[in-house]
């Protein structure tokens, strides 16, 4: 029988994007070791919307 792995996915969403009010959004998708990390990733992505790198933090 598969064991279940301590990676899961993970979805990133821009905060500066979302204070804003435009449409559309940046998400990207990854994957954590819930075992070592157990808190909220947060990480410096590009979003293409605003055409800069913004902070991007984990809503799922």
């Amino acid at each position: 029988m598969a064991k279940k792995g301590n990676r899961i996915q993970v979805i990133l969403e821009c905060t500066e994007h979302k204070a804003t009010g435009q449409p559309g959004m940046s998400r990207y998708i990854t994957t954590k070791n819930r075992k070592n990390t157990t808190e909220r990733i947060e990480l410096k992505k590009y979003n293409p919307l605003l055409k800069k790198y913004t902070l991007h933090k984990e809503i799922k």
